[in-house]
């Protein structure tokens, strides 16, 4: 690690009441006697003063506030200067700080020293990543149990269950079994499978995970001219999507972001499916093939009451046979401009009238209940991004290994073990390549 001073917003840039502008590095404490004007300033301190460039020309009047190390953020001494939050000022105290021979931070660099300086370990910085981009209060809630350590203390307990079996096998080879605990064979492939079942189990509710942490994608489908356009802008609040009676007028995805119950939702309105000649619009209903496929809940429109392959109960497959191998995505089923049908025939269906603002209440209720049943209970207690479910994976892999090919040779056996902790102490950055920290840091802006 570089003992550069570096600096960076660590509050968002524009115009606002505030800029925090936040630096780390060693001894700091002069530079900061001398742009607070005091002399021996108290630590944790925030004092108000004339921020001033080399020549004595006023930039602000600003706060300033001395961490000493390792008692902060990245355990160098760090510095806070909250000024006003107008470019011109952000831009002037950077030029002042460049003169002192600082520079600007890469994006996560900040976090990178706290890693360095053992103040979070890989999953904490996950966490921090995660709770920068929450956007909802589930989101929240998720990322700061993270960022905490909940994750950290889960990873740690799991890798010193594996390490612990790893020795025990070697220890088999090596001891006479009088000189270890009695039954230990069997104690320590019980635990195996056990330590299996659980993240296995992890693994397997990382779509619910994925879901609170970068949203629920619903996706409203159906032939062309049934008002999913429509639909969408009441669902959205907004004329978001265009309205017209030209059957094909959606011809590429459209997506806007909602807050049901605390839950981010990804909803995407698509093109109409049917039959054509048109280039452009068979690339729309690619596209809508494709969101289905990565769809949480699709809402399936239709504009008459007539009975629909796949809609006679919850179980059956969905839609006009777009979705024949979709059984495990859940749908709605929604009957839209019922204003202009005299019969309710379908008891699974939901009727609606975008035009007449008639059953978009029903039609929420009934997206909650599905959101609910998917999500409440199923998510982990873990945050599990792209790389961490990578190494997860990997794991569960040397686990299964381990049980699956074991004929008493207790030698393979621990080193599947061994591997098995080495993916874990990845995760927490107790073992780690360059490029690992690399991918993770990257994650966080600048100031963190």
């Amino acid at each position: 690690m570089n003992n550069d001073t570096i600096f960076a917003l660590s509050s968002g840039f524009g115009k606002s009441g505030v800029a925090v502008i936040r630096i780390s590095g060693d001894n700091l404490q002069e530079f900061f006697c001398t742009i607070s004007g005091r002399k021996n300033p108290e630590a944790r301190t925030a004092y108000f003063c004339n921020l001033r460039d080399n020549n004595g020309d006023l930039i602000d009047q600003c706060i300033v506030i001395y961490f000493a190390a390792p008692a902060s953020f990245t355990g160098t001494d760090i510095i806070e200067i909250h000024t006003h939050g107008a470019p011109a000022v952000i831009n002037k105290t950077f030029e002042f700080l460049s003169a002192h021979n600082m520079r600007m931070a890469t994006p996560g660099e900040f976090s990178r020293r706290a890693f360095m300086n053992g103040k979070m370990d890989l999953a904490d910085i996950d966490g921090l990543a995660a709770l920068l981009d929450a956007q909802t209060e589930h989101q929240r809630q998720f990322a700061l149990k993270s960022m905490l350590g909940g994750d950290s203390e889960i990873y740690a307990t799991w890798r010193n269950q594996m390490v612990e079996i790893a020795a025990y096998a070697a220890a088999v080879l090596d001891y006479d079994e009088n000189d270890l605990p009695s039954n230990i064979d069997k104690k320590i492939l019980a635990q195996t499978r056990e330590l299996h079942s659980e993240i296995k189990t992890t693994l397997s509710r990382y779509n619910v995970s994925r879901a609170i942490a970068h949203g629920f994608n619903i996706v409203l489908c159906g032939e062309t001219n049934v008002g999913k356009s429509s639909l969408f802008n009441k669902l959205v609040g907004s004329n978001r999507a265009i309205v017209s009676d030209i059957a094909g007028t959606t011809r590429d995805v459209i997506s806007a972001q909602i807050d049901i119950d605390g839950y981010l939702v990804n909803l995407s309105d698509t093109a109409g499916i049917r039959d054509t000649s048109d280039k452009i619009e068979n690339m729309g209903i690619d596209r809508t093939k494709l969101e289905i496929d990565s769809a949480d809940l699709v809402l399936h429109i239709f504009a008459d009451d007539l009975p629909h392959p796949g809609t006679n109960d919850d179980s059956a497959p969905l839609g006009r046979g777009t979705a024949s191998d979709r059984d495990a995505v859940a749908g709605v089923i929604v009957i839209n401009k019922s204003d202009e049908i005299k019969t309710r025939n379908n008891k699974n269906a939901i009727y609606t009238s975008a035009k007449n603002d008639t059953g978009i209440d029903e039609l929420l209720s009934a997206i909650r209940k599905k959101m609910h049943s998917i999500l409440d209970g199923a998510e982990n207690n873990l945050v599990i991004n792209a790389r961490t479910y990578k190494l997860l994976a990997d794991t569960e892999h040397e686990l299964n290994s381990a049980l699956a090919t074991f004929d008493g040779n207790y030698d393979i056996f621990a080193e599947h073990v061994r591997r098995a902790a080495d993916n874990i102490g990845k995760i927490l950055g107790t073992i780690t390549a360059t490029d690992v920290m690399d991918a993770t840091f990257s994650q966080l802006c600048l100031g963190k």
